[in-house]
């Protein structure tokens, strides 16, 4: 059984926490101890040892844990756990029933009621991601209930919990039978080769899954689009799929030419007629400046937080540069898709990186229309930071 610790909150966080904000952060609270161990059960009370809420100590980059319940005599036990994931599986029902689209989040952490938790489906197969620890402490109970409630072909899982919110390589079968890698899940129709045992990216990023229908189906007939930071490429083949002229994907990593050439192939369409490059983003740009070379589509989506040889990009100070790099390549009358996943700012912030860039660059613009996160990435209302992604379609007047 895990040990209840009871931490006491500083005065100024403590309406917060009783409004619903779910993450324990380190300055929330008075007396943290080193021997506090992952996977602990939390009692958070105020100053005059008042009950705010209960949830579990596990660390992670974000803070040291997750309230789960407003309930002081609520148990993190089996029964627990079995109707949160109940719930969530409830709400994606729509998802399970669809023959187009077979990859999707069925449980995403605080928004489902528990944080440092995630659970996406792949064609018949689950991955788990542990966030920290503490989340990991209660393994045993979170995998037996998914296995009583859904029918599944295997279940992998993900350990992101070191120091800095790494993967933790290891083999990360679990239970059913081992997948067939690649394994090819749909999306609208599209697509995809993922593979769960490889690292801690599977090969898409299922929450970019609106912005890439949108591209395929209102932006991409008959024109040139660059693909930065392009990872396995899933924006380009979206783009060829809706009749691009023709795409270039450009990533640091070696690794994303082999991964967007699979990409393409499954979808029918040879790489060969594609441009992949493995460029640093930055360097393209000047490369495409000097060469004076114009693209109808650029689409820009950066880690929030990245490092070169030479250059540490961080979307809050650097992303408003980035743009104006693709304002000087993109033609008049063309798009930006203006993508970030950092939760460092909201959408208005994101919003006046915008306004800022295109006032530097002497050029005009208006706005076309905005993504957060698709429906089956539930956020809280009460945390307003995992509603992360923010996607802007501008448009660059002449």
């Amino acid at each position: 059984m895990n040990k209840e610790v009871c931490l006491k909150v500083k005065s100024k966080f403590v309406n917060k926490l009783k409004s619903g904000y779910p993450l324990i952060s380190k300055e929330a609270v008075t007396n943290v101890a080193d021997s506090v161990e992952e996977g602990s059960i939390v009692k958070l009370v105020d100053e005059r040892n008042q009950f705010i809420a209960k949830g579990y100590f596990g660390k992670q980059n974000k803070g040291i844990g997750w309230v789960l319940s407003s309930k002081e005599n609520v148990s993190f036990d089996q029964e627990f756990f079995e109707k949160s994931l109940k719930e969530a599986i409830e709400q994606r029902k729509s998802y399970f029933q669809s023959s187009e689209t077979t990859a999707f989040r069925v449980f995403n952490g605080e928004g489902d009621g528990i944080g440092g938790l995630t659970i996406d489906y792949f064609a018949g197969y689950y991955l788990l991601t542990w966030y920290s620890r503490g989340i990991y402490h209660f393994r045993e109970m979170i995998i037996h209930a998914l296995k009583g409630l859904v029918e599944f072909k295997g279940i992998y899982q993900k350990k992101r919990f070191d120091e800095k919110g790494q993967y933790i390589e290891e083999d990360d079968f679990v239970a059913g039978e081992r997948g067939q890698f690649p394994l090819i899940v749909k999306e609208s129709g599209v697509n995809f080769a993922v593979y769960l045992n490889e690292s801690a990216m599977v090969g898409v990023f299922l929450d970019q899954r609106d912005v890439r229908r949108t591209i395929r189906d209102k932006y991409s007939k008959g024109k040139s689009v660059l693909n930065t930071f392009s990872y396995t490429g899933a924006f380009s083949v979206f783009a060829a799929l809706g009749g691009a002229k023709k795409t270039t994907s450009v990533d640091l990593a070696n690794r994303s030419r082999s991964k967007t050439s699979e990409q393409f192939t499954i979808n029918g369409i040879d790489p060969e007629t594609q441009a992949i490059m493995v460029e640093d983003v930055f360097k393209y740009f000047k490369y495409a400046v000097k060469k004076q070379v114009k693209f109808d589509v650029v689409i820009l989506d950066p880690p929030s937080f990245a490092r070169s040889k030479k250059f540490v990009f961080s979307a809050e100070k650097d992303y408003k540069d980035l743009l104006k790099e693709a304002i000087s390549i993109t033609e008049d009358n063309g798009t930006i898709v203006a993508s970030t996943n950092s939760s460092a700012f909201g959408m208005e912030k994101f919003k006046s990186f915008i306004d800022i860039a295109f006032k530097e660059s002497g050029s005009r613009y208006k706005l076309l229309e905005q993504f957060s996160l698709p429906e089956d990435f539930k956020t809280s209302k009460n945390f307003p930071e995992g509603n992360y992604l923010k996607v802007v379609f501008i448009k660059k007047m002449n």
